[in-house]
């Protein structure tokens, strides 16, 4: 698949979660806890028509080992396809990023959302694996 098109791969998935974040954003500001804007956005998305599945556990395997080393819990997987991180920071960092790869290679999904709500104005990042 060419660059272009990964960089536009469930474009209209992202576009309604961002501009359920934006609303979610509008609405609260900035402020609260990571799990209010949660449970805001997971309204929102649903009234957009998505289907989100919320805290889904994946195990984390290493190398050959038969069994998990540990788990981890993604705020969303939208539409199955789309995985969504949720923060209520400050400023994002390059440590946020690299979090969402490794979430996006853990549960085998190629595009992810690193939204946060913790600054003046809402930031995301969309990445692309």
């Amino acid at each position: 698949m060419s660059q272009i098109m990964e960089e536009l791969k469930y474009k209209d998935i992202t576009e309604k979660i961002i501009g359920s974040a934006f609303e979610v954003h509008s609405f609260l500001g900035n402020g609260f806890q990571e799990v209010i804007y949660q449970r805001a956005l997971n309204w929102e998305m649903k009234q957009r028509g998505l289907s989100c599945a919320r805290e889904i556990e994946q195990h984390i395997y290493y190398k050959d080992l038969p069994k998990p080393i540990g788990t981890r819990r993604a705020d969303f997987v939208v539409e199955g396809k789309v995985l969504v991180e949720l923060k209520a920071l400050i400023e994002l960092e390059e440590v946020h990023k690299a979090q969402l790869l490794n979430y996006l290679r853990a549960y085998k999904l190629t595009v992810g959302l690193l939204i946060n709500f913790g600054s003046r104005s809402l930031t995301f990042k969309r990445l692309v694996l």
